[in-house]
């Protein structure tokens, strides 16, 4: 059969489903693997890590079910969802492909200052302490505190931030291609004729 054919247009769409679900649970695995040997000690970091694979994995779940049983209505509701993720998650990729410097230091520094267990994190790992400017008189839980020689976080950080945005927003950006093509998948498989049903059945 042709791969345009009703039996290919299944199977290509359960192997994206399958993909989805493979990342979602890898997802959840690198937040459980963080918290376990320590990384990551910041619920607010790990719960949205958690909840974006759980909504990956129940979106591709839905996927799933929806290809194997050639359900219109499941399929109608998974394109509808995985066309907004994609507007979504290609959105982000190209505003993380087009921070310039400044703004991605802004972005830094706000986030800095509202996520007090993760900059803890962030001082233990990296060995700094502050984000501009090192005080001796705030707490710091680096082991360099204790000799008052302190290299200060927001430089380590801002030497890094390029090289992790422009890879978070290429993977996003070769993501949100898989997403348009699921939805193109979807769209066409809905609208065939499945061989083995009654050929006089309306879709």
């Amino acid at each position: 059969m042709v791969c345009g054919g009703f039996t290919c247009s299944k199977n290509s769409l359960c192997v994206l489903n399958l993909l989805y679900i493979m990342v979602s649970l890898l997802l959840i695995g690198i937040a459980a693997w963080g918290i376990g040997f320590g990384l990551i000690s910041s619920l607010r970091v790990v719960g949205v890590a958690v909840a974006v694979g759980i909504l990956l994995f129940l979106i591709a779940l839905v996927g799933l079910i929806g290809a194997i049983k050639h359900h219109q209505v499941l399929l109608f509701f998974y394109m509808i969802i995985l066309f907004l993720v994609f507007v979504v998650q290609f959105s982000v990729s190209c505003a993380s492909l087009a921070l310039n410097r400044e703004q991605q230091d802004q972005l830094l520094e706000v986030g800095w200052n509202h996520t007090a267990t993760a900059r803890s994190d962030i001082e233990k790992n990296f060995n700094c302490c502050g984000f501009h400017v090192f005080d001796k008189n705030e707490s710091c839980d680096a082991a360099c505190y204790a000799s008052h020689n302190c290299q200060t976080c927001g430089y380590i950080i801002e030497e890094h931030a390029e090289d992790v945005l422009r890879v978070v927003g290429g993977i996003g950006f070769f993501f949100s291609f898989t997403e348009i093509l699921g939805v193109w998948l979807t769209y066409r498989y809905r609208n065939q004729k499945d061989p083995r049903a009654n050929p006089s059945a309306f879709l």
